[in-house]
């Protein structure tokens, strides 16, 4: 065993702290561990050294008996000396997952807490577009996780209580020693924890909770959109070992509308006109959501033409005005005509090849786009 002074080995003073001690050695430790130090023999034995102090010391009744003996309270084997590569230290010894907390998790003498937080839940509801616009209030039956009755969350028998985990001690966890490094992972015995129930309660089989169906009610505000979401607090799967609920979240859906169409804050409809209103104009009525609105044609309106009318949208949930209504109009070829009907239109067809350039000229347009891509 080294003959050096622990105190002066970890380079701190012999009222040093707890922690002065470990930031002392997480210092030395991260400077001469043999991975960091391949080709440096000698940063093995320095390693070694401070680990070696760092053991006794922070160990509160090897320290005791290092400060009243030093080095011969252990030659004897009366504190039974520490050697740097055994195994893990005990309740009160060191620890290695102590200064590489942060890669393994944990530290010495805590172990993790057995409370967990609930599960979030989702839940789908749709809506019709009416329903979003205006805002609504409905309820919601919804399948969860909660307390037991029985038990009150103990998840042992009515007049038996857990006890802690022999394994693990009530950590919930167990160290591994692996070379240098100690390794954390969750105890077998308990699954992390920390209890052991031996008269398991029947209702949940000692899980503490039950399933169940709650009824919530659920208010949309106005505005909101496909998947959109609604957070209820606290309205999740009720927490294991005294945790936390977690939240419940509501998500939006719309339903398909039979005339519009939403695009965020517009709405958009397709209104179809005759072929004669669409030539000589006229005034048509169309839906909104609050009510019926008319738009002037004006004469020779082609079919696909949008119309827009300002304000009779929606107003989200996030804005400060009304998006617009975007009307656009399909000329609708008439059907099941009648002999004069079609006699009318042989005639007007007649009559509009005589300067089918004036009448049309958008199919004169393509025509000479068609013969200028075929002369090429």
């Amino acid at each position: 065993m080294s003959k050096k002074d622990y105190y002066e080995t970890l380079g701190v003073n012999r009222d040093a702290s707890e922690d002065e001690l470990k930031k002392a050695y997480r210092k030395m430790a991260m400077k001469f561990h043999p991975d960091r130090n391949p080709d440096n023999p000698s940063a093995e034995a320095h390693f070694k050294e401070a680990k070696e102090a760092y053991e006794t010391l922070s160990d509160t009744q090897k320290r005791a008996a290092y400060d009243q003996h030093g080095h011969a309270a252990f030659e004897a084997g009366g504190m039974g000396g520490g050697n740097p590569f055994g195994s893990a230290a005990g309740a009160q010894g060191f620890d290695f997952s102590d200064i590489f907390g942060d890669i393994f998790g944990g530290g010495r003498g805590g172990g993790r807490s057995s409370a967990q937080r609930g599960s979030d839940l989702r839940y789908n509801m749709e809506i019709t577009l009416e329903q979003a616009a205006r805002g609504t209030e409905t309820e919601i039956r919804i399948p969860t996780m909660a307390e037991c009755e029985t038990c009150h969350g103990s998840g042992a028998k009515p007049g038996t209580a857990p006890t802690t985990c022999t394994t693990c001690g009530g950590h919930g966890q167990v160290r591994m020693q692996q070379g240098f490094f100690s390794v954390q992972q969750t105890c077998p015995r308990c699954h992390g924890t920390g209890k052991m129930i031996a008269s398991p309660c029947k209702p949940c089989n000692g899980q503490g909770r039950i399933k169940k169906h709650k009824t919530l009610s659920v208010k949309i505000p106005p505005g909101v959109d496909t998947d959109d979401r609604i957070r209820l607090t606290g309205e999740g799967e009720h927490g294991a070992n005294g945790g936390p609920p977690g939240d419940l979240y509501v998500v939006v859906q719309l339903k398909p509308h039979t005339v519009f169409q939403r695009d965020h804050n517009d709405l958009h409809c397709e209104m179809p006109i005759s072929f004669s209103t669409a030539a000589l104009g006229g005034e048509i009525e169309i839906p909104t959501l609050e009510g019926k609105a008319s738009i002037k044609i004006p004469a020779e309106t082609q079919s696909g033409k949008q119309f827009r009318l300002r304000g009779k949208g929606i107003k989200g949930v996030r804005s400060t005005t009304h998006g617009d209504l975007h009307c656009h109009v399909i000329v609708e070829t008439p059907v099941n005509l009648t002999d004069r009907q079609k006699e009318l239109l042989r005639e007007f067809e007649a009559i509009n090849d005589k300067d089918n350039e004036r009448h049309n000229p958008r199919a004169k347009s393509w025509m000479n786009k068609v013969k200028n891509f075929f002369a090429e």
